[in-house]
């Protein structure tokens, strides 16, 4: 089954009334069912080269969104937009991805699946450009004031103080639109963009309570949770939860055996709980990150 092709035009019944704040009002091809532009809406933006830690919060925000009943509006982009996409569409919810080319092609290839999905199952595909527009780099500035403009706020996982996600944020501020930041380690690259928003006024998020209690004001709906699943995690996973480490510094902190954490972080990564980065650090696995968020839930 094909999705349907719309062209949504100001005027038009499904015409999403946000648009209306920017200063153009831009006309839009989608691809899926035009209806999902009159849901309530939350953009879930972050790097692309996203973290574990920023995998995972992005994955947090997307599911509490799904369980609030949002439509969580994301650019598709390898990274956080697409663990975001892929976890709203997971946890039984729909999701939009404005593109930066036509709604009709793939860009990145990396997010094939959230592509062919969100249509299919509620959402939409939604671009400014015509179909068959192959990508350019001059559309993702453009996309990106669409991602804010479409949403009442917009969540930022994880971002570095120059990026496409901090074009975003500033834009839903410039609109007026409600900014969700989660903090990060200082020294982070990653983490240097929220950090900084955090600091300009943002809403701080700093568990997944802090969020739902956030949405349930903002939009007013409640959080509906299947079934809520906590997993246990081990003392030195939860020490590199703050920020990663050295085995030495590890040992020091946790007052053990060098040679002990070492035979630990070999269990925990065969068991995919952390994960050795190029610098020697180690860090949580994007899994370790979200069990040990559902635990404190």
């Amino acid at each position: 089954m094909q999705p349907e092709r719309h062209l949504v035009k100001p005027g038009d019944r499904c015409y999403p009334a946000q648009l209306l704040d920017l200063e153009e009002e831009p006309r839009i091809f989608l691809l899926g069912d035009p209806e999902v532009l009159l849901t309530p809406m939350i953009s879930i933006v972050g790097a692309r080269r996203a973290t574990p830690y920023g995998l995972a919060v992005a994955e947090m925000a997307a599911r509490i969104s799904a369980e609030c009943g949002l439509t969580v509006v994301s650019g598709g982009a390898r990274g956080c937009d697409r663990a975001a996409s892929r976890a709203a569409l997971d946890a039984g919810g729909r999701t939009v991805i404005v593109s930066g080319p036509g709604a009709d092609r793939i860009y990145p290839a990396e997010s094939t699946d959230v592509f062919h999905e969100a249509p299919l199952r509620g959402g939409a595909i939604v671009s400014l450009e015509d179909w068959g527009v192959e990508v350019r780099r001059y559309q993702f500035p453009r996309r990106n004031r669409i991602i804010a403009a479409l949403s009442r706020c917009t969540f930022v996982a994880e971002a570095s103080l120059r990026s496409g996600t901090m074009s975003t944020a500033e834009t839903a501020m410039e609109l007026g639109r409600t900014l969700y930041a989660v903090p990060g380690s200082i020294f982070s690259p990653t983490s240097s963009g929220t950090n900084r928003l955090i600091s300009e006024g943002a809403r701080i998020v700093s568990d997944e309570r802090d969020l739902e209690q956030a949405i349930s004001s903002d939009y007013g709906v409640l959080r509906f949770i299947p079934e809520e699943v906590r997993g246990p995690e081990g003392a030195l996973v939860s020490a590199l939860l703050a920020s990663p480490l050295r085995p030495q510094e590890l040992a020091e902190r946790m007052n053990e055996d060098v040679l002990q954490i070492l035979r630990a972080l070999s269990e925990f990564e065969v068991l995919g709980m952390v994960e050795k980065l190029p610098d020697g650090r180690y860090t949580p696995t994007k899994e370790a990150f979200l069990a040990h968020n559902r635990g404190g839930a």
